[in-house]
């Protein structure tokens, strides 16, 4: 018998789309940063606004680059993936201490650096607190007696694999962001040295199967769920990477599509 971890913990999910809750931290964080902003501008001048905007603007690039240089050869592959910044992929750390650096420079001879100093930190650091708060919850046994079916009829158990780490991605042919990462999930899966298994969600094997070879994808990787009983995971929404530790603890569940480069550093993260 499965056990359902509470989803409210994990993420806001509205029918299949999810929103993971550590990014709608940053984005509550950055909206009061710059309320804040706006509240201390209308009292030392339109410059705090201005600012403002560009100490958030060094923030986001800064945190950006870092996480490119940091994963440069997964994003070698396709370049253009630097782009894609709705994937995720951001060094929160560096990020912050851009945008304060880049608020002290803008700041420097205004009386309103010290207020607007306080509120930076307050926001950022209530951010990092719940974020830190959400991985913690996030850090669950992965549950037991979940069985997966293969395209062939086999059947395999999650149970089985414990004792070393592996990573799950759920995902449907339905789901136009699996449909988009499961190319490269595909290539990633078949010369991993962590297992990946990409577990269908709620469809038969002939859909799958089409799907597939329509896409010409392999399929050795590929595993059902027929029934969701992965769903006890804790993900209401597709697509969904969980990296799971030798241990059987879920290290890492990331809610949406997922770029190369993140995915092959929750990988590094199992090793």
């Amino acid at each position: 018998m499965t056990t359902r971890l509470p989803e409210a913990d994990l993420m806001i999910s509205i029918g299949p789309l999810a929103l993971a809750l550590e990014r709608l931290f940053a984005v509550l964080g950055i909206i009061a940063f710059m309320a804040a902003a706006s509240w201390i501008g209308r009292r030392h001048g339109k410059d705090v606004d201005k600012a403002a905007w560009r100490a958030l603007l060094v923030g986001l690039v800064a945190a950006r680059l870092s996480f490119v240089a940091q994963n440069w050869p997964a994003f070698a592959v396709e370049p253009l993936t630097v782009l894609y910044v709705w994937q995720g992929g951001f060094s929160p750390l560096i990020g912050l201490v851009s945008a304060a650096v880049a608020l002290a420079v803008s700041l420097r001879r205004s009386r309103a650096l010290p207020p607007l100093g306080l509120a930076f930190m307050g926001c950022a650091g209530g951010a990092l607190a719940a974020t830190a708060l959400f991985l913690a919850a996030a850090q669950r046994p992965l549950p037991q007696g979940i069985v997966l079916q293969s395209l062939n009829g086999g059947t395999s158990s999650l149970d089985d694999r414990m004792g070393k780490p592996f990573a799950i991605n759920l995902w449907a042919t339905w789901c136009p962001p699996c449909q988009r990462e499961m190319p490269m999930m595909v290539t990633e899966a078949a010369r991993s040295t962590v297992p990946i298994l990409l577990v269908n969600q709620g469809e038969d094997a002939a859909r799958v199967r089409a799907w597939l070879e329509g896409k010409r994808l392999g399929s050795a990787d590929v595993h059902l769920d027929p029934n969701q009983n992965a769903a006890a995971i804790g993900s209401a929404g597709l697509p969904a990477t969980l990296f799971v530790d030798s241990k059987g603890v879920i290290r890492e569940l990331h809610v949406g599509e997922i770029s190369r480069a993140a995915l092959l550093a929750g990988l590094r993260n199992l090793e």
